[in-house]
């Protein structure tokens, strides 16, 4: 017998087995990352200048730090790249980055800071969708909330990843049931269809919660406009509200807090947006206990965000808010590989019904009827920073610990969206 044969049909079967094995890993990688190689531009449409350019300015910088970290984990395998536009928080600027994206073959729209650019938004891509086939663009909504949006005004080219004011007031509303102490109440909002929506959404749940509570006053601002709201705070002293609910957001809270600390205001603050760019500083160490926030995520979520939150606010000297960006991307990701595609007519369909454990906190389905996302809500309050609730924002040594918490079932509310797919 030939050993030296029968040596070289060993190295031959074992090159051939080792051949096998890496190509069968190479399927299974290749089934796994079925777009590797592939890039995906978002542009993100909002406000980089005036008074809500800091919320503007944090929220693409939590885009881009985390279009990095998940274009190196997601399913899919595609790389996401983020182009940042200033609209002035103007409809008719939104409009025009939205024909820019249009001419640069974008084919991922995302905006967030304000219903009254969302709704021109979405009906301008509707328009767009159906006019030209084969160029169809999504929108993922970071943050504007009216219900409008997933109701009357839904679309199934739009998809919302905040939740809508209906949920965040039903979870609000059920939180004060429980509070004895309040019992009356002052509505001070923005002038545009969320602040109109956060007042009417308020007065009705509280009718069926708390009909004791009385609404001792109600007042609408302009949006981004005011730089002293001391006249709203005496308003709202001389009402003898012992609570305040509003729905504002960016500068319109900071200077809101401000001004209730240097009037002597003592009433409790029922908020959306308490941990957004510049409302930490404003509040300081005055609203301990008394101000209170809706969301779907907060600064003391653990596990994985706590370590991507430290990163954010070691390199960039800021905090990390906005959670729908997390899941926008675990959500797209997990629809392209879905529908090994990147074409919005494969993705959408691939998104609509999605559930997937985000890493921001339980399970989340995109609800088909409407395109809202549904998930946990939470309601924590300002206090000082320790050591089971550590995050502190903006060096204030305080934080906002979670207090109650909604399963998305709790939260949820119903849709009255009839939506028109394309055939």
């Amino acid at each position: 017998m030939n050993t030296g044969s029968i040596n070289t049909s060993r190295r031959l079967l074992t090159l051939g087995l080792g051949a096998a094995m890496a190509a069968g890993s190479a399927g299974v990688w290749a089934q796994a990352k079925p777009l590797a190689g592939q890039t995906v531009k978002l542009m993100w449409i909002d406000p980089l200048s005036g008074l809500m350019g800091p919320v503007g300015t944090n929220q693409l910088k939590s885009l881009q730090f985390f279009a990095e970290k998940f274009s190196a984990t997601n399913p899919a395998g595609v790389k996401f790249e983020v182009i940042g536009m200033d609209n002035k928080l103007s409809p008719t600027e939104s409009l025009n980055h939205l024909k820019a994206a249009i001419d640069q073959g974008i084919r991922y729209v995302l905006q967030g800071n304000g219903s009254s650019v969302a709704i021109p938004l979405i009906d301008a891509i509707n328009k767009h969708n159906e006019r030209n086939p084969g160029k169809e663009i999504i929108f993922l909504n970071t943050a504007a909330v009216d219900p409008d949006l997933t109701n009357s005004k839904c679309s199934y080219w739009h998809f919302r990843y905040d939740a809508d004011t209906s949920m965040k007031i039903e979870a609000m509303t059920t939180f004060i049931k429980g509070q004895a102490d309040i019992k009356k109440v002052f509505l001070l909002n923005q002038n545009y269809s969320h602040g109109q929506q956060v007042a009417r959404y308020a007065k009705d749940a509280l009718k069926r919660k708390r009909p004791d509570i009385e609404i001792v006053g109600e007042d609408l601002h302009p949006l981004a406009q005011v730089r002293d709201f001391a006249p709203y705070i005496a308003k709202i002293k001389a009402s003898g509200a012992d609570s305040v609910i509003t729905g504002n957001w960016g500068s319109d809270l900071s200077l809101l807090v401000k001004a209730a600390t240097e009037g002597g205001y003592n009433g409790k603050f029922y908020t959306y947006y308490a941990g957004v760019t510049g409302t930490p500083t404003a509040l300081g160490n005055n609203g301990a206990g008394r101000v209170y926030q809706v969301g779907y995520n907060h600064y003391n979520m653990g596990g994985q965000i706590d370590a991507w939150m430290k990163e954010f606010q070691t390199k960039f000297s800021d905090d990390f808010y906005t959670g729908s960006i997390i899941r926008i991307y675990e959500t797209l990701g997990a629809a392209m590989a879905k529908a090994k595609s990147t074409d919005p007519v494969k993705v959408a369909p691939a998104l609509e019904g999605l559930k997937l454990t985000s890493a921001f906190g339980g399970e989340v389905e995109m609800r088909k009827a409407d395109h809202q996302l549904q998930q946990t809500l939470y309601i924590t309050v300002w206090q000082k920073a320790d050591s089971k609730f550590p995050y502190t924002p903006e060096k204030t040594g305080m934080t906002l610990a979670p207090v109650a918490e909604f399963a998305p079932y709790v939260s949820s509310t119903p849709t009255s969206c009839q939506m028109n797919r394309p055939s």
